[in-house]
């Protein structure tokens, strides 16, 4: 079976289920491009836990986690199968690596999974996994949950992370409208893909110290951590092997970089 990359996606904003932008063509290529996975296992900024979780159930229904949207958007589904026998892999994996994990068999799909899944895998035909992210336990541990899944890339899995390379909801509300690109963002951007191109994961690992702006680019961590995962999934050479298939700043402030990692 074809190996398949691990991608790293910004999801954007709910209405890019609705309103594609750039991104939506940019996913909906991109996943064109790849041999179809048998399954997608998926980490979302939009679940937190304390420990991994995995969905367990056999049908995942979309949950509508946002407020103050116009209504199509919450009359859109994207139910999508569930993979109990993904999740129990998966698991087994992160066992075998020390990292303790549960399975939840209740849970639907978030928006940071079904927005781009939507444009990627429109016909809601592949089975779904989706991961947590324990935001406290910093970019290291996400690194680590990565490399332990990394074996999935050679069973037909499609592994991603979907975050944002940079997300400042309170600038977004302030500079809606504003055309022009804060230079914060742009400048965390370029520092995360130069680091990303020259391998340099020690520098990444230290983003909170070592990035411009990593403060104002991300006041809470969760968006920022499924790179990480999406990163050690790839497997410890891949960090020399990233292509950035999408970049764009929405807003003026949220950076809609999308990257793959061969």
């Amino acid at each position: 079976m074809e190996r398949l990359p691990t991608l790293f996606l910004s999801h954007g904003s709910p209405m890019h289920a609705v309103e594609a932008g750039g991104a939506g063509p940019a996913w909906e290529a991109l996943a064109a491009s790849l041999p179809r996975p048998r399954a997608i296992l998926i980490a979302s900024a939009h679940w937190e836990t304390q420990l991994p979780m995995l969905t367990g159930n056999e049908r995942l229904e979309t949950i509508h986690d946002f407020g103050g949207f116009p209504a199509e958007l919450y009359r859109l589904r994207y139910d999508a199968a569930g993979s109990p026998a993904l999740a129990a892999r998966a698991a087994a994996l992160l066992k075998a690596a020390d990292i303790t994990v549960a399975v939840n068999g209740c849970r639907g799909i978030d928006h940071g999974a079904w927005v781009p899944l939507r444009w990627m895998y429109p016909a809601v035909d592949v089975p779904v996994v989706q991961l947590s992210v324990q935001t406290a336990l910093g970019a290291a541990h996400h690194l680590r949950v990565g490399e332990a899944l990394a074996a999935l890339r050679d069973e037909g899995v499609l592994v991603i992370g979907s975050g944002h390379m940079t997300h400042n909801l309170r600038d977004w509300a302030q500079h809606r409208g504003d055309p022009h690109p804060a230079e914060y963002a742009v400048q965390f951007s370029a520092w995360v893909q130069e680091r990303l191109a020259r391998g340099d994961r020690e520098a990444l690992l230290a983003w909170r110290d070592q990035a411009p702006s990593a403060a104002r680019a991300h006041p809470t961590e969760e968006h920022f951590l499924p790179l990480f995962f999406a990163l050690g999934a790839a497997g410890q050479a891949a960090a020399a092997r990233a292509t950035r298939f999408y970049s764009a700043i929405d807003a003026g402030v949220l950076s809609m970089d999308a990257y793959r990692f061969d």
